[in-house]
């Protein structure tokens, strides 16, 4: 049978719009997401996404003066580095050996939704956010994320599946950790500024590790790290101010009642003696400047002073 065409037309093909628009389909990034969010189950593991809160903000400066974290969510990362730590690892530094490792976690973007941004308030909704920290269950490490890469892989099939947040050991500053996870929330006991407070003859009670005490009259609550009934030492932490010498500190739990003698808010009792030498300084540089002068350096440049 002879081919015939007549009248003659254009049997070249160029109507590509239906052929592009099935190049990354939505079928196709349903199939791609349910792939890695398969690989991440598999060859992942289980960590703690701890979302920051912001106490007080500088709002000139844009910088955070206090944080807390009171959750502690579960949910799948793959760990991006299998040969171990990234970064420095131990430096010996003029301040002492400091320990700069860092790590690369991966999550599902899927997953992410589902198990951190529907349960928790985040500064920036939808994503991980700088400044939030993860708990690494495995090693009992306590990392901060520093940078969240939003395009990697790049848009494969026109979307993309996961956030890579590239962390960095956390430095501990004084943060409230009331995640409800004990070995985190050991975090803070352990390091946190703790003080002792000594009480005077006559109280009654016996205060209990964890729970909140306050001044009757400062109206200052802390929180009990240790109880010492022998000698009428009580160590606290995370204070909202300073106690009044004499007053009554009660436990907000046990009821116990106490009436305090003398403290000082420089020696910590979470570090060393070796380290921590505010006391130190602050009793011995009597010895070097007289403060009781109005200006112990002279009174160069005075404005009340007509004399100079």
């Amino acid at each position: 049978m002879a081919f015939s065409n007549d009248p003659p037309n254009d049997y070249v093909f160029r109507d590509h719009t239906n052929l592009l628009k099935a190049n990354g389909s939505a079928q196709e990034q349903t199939f791609i997401e349910n792939l890695i969010v398969e690989s991440i189950e598999i060859y992942g593991q289980d960590i703690y996404y701890l979302p920051r809160t912001y106490v007080n903000k500088d709002t000139i400066f844009q910088e955070v003066e206090n944080s807390n974290f009171t959750q502690a969510l579960q949910v799948r990362a793959y760990v991006n580095n299998v040969e171990g730590w990234e970064g420095q690892g131990e430096l010996l530094s003029k301040f002492g050996v400091r320990i700069e490792d860092k790590t690369t976690f991966v999550f599902s973007r899927e997953k992410f939704t589902e198990k951190v941004d529907d349960n928790a308030v985040l500064n920036v909704e939808g994503r991980p956010n700088e400044g939030d920290l993860i708990w690494f269950p495995s090693t009992k490490h306590l990392f901060e994320i520093k940078f969240v890469e939003a395009e990697r892989p790049f848009y494969q099939l026109g979307k993309g599946y996961v956030w890579e947040c590239q962390c960095e050991l956390f430095e501990y500053s004084d943060e409230q950790l009331d995640t409800g996870v004990a070995e985190i929330d050991a975090i803070e006991t352990a390091f946190a500024n703790a003080i002792t407070v000594n009480f005077a003859l006559g109280g009654t009670g016996d205060f209990t590790v964890g729970e909140v005490v306050a001044g009757g009259t400062s109206n200052v609550t802390a929180e009990v790290k240790a109880w010492d009934s022998t000698n009428r030492q009580l160590q606290v932490y995370n204070r909202t101010g300073i106690f009044t010498v004499p007053e009554t500190v009660t436990g907000q739990t046990s009821g116990a009642s106490w009436t305090s003698a003398s403290y000082n808010t420089l020696n910590n009792t979470n570090t060393a003696d070796s380290i921590d030498q505010n006391y130190s300084f602050e009793t011995e540089d009597d010895d070097i400047i007289d403060f009781t002068e109005g200006n112990p350096f002279g009174t160069i440049g005075s404005t009340t002073d007509t004399t100079i």
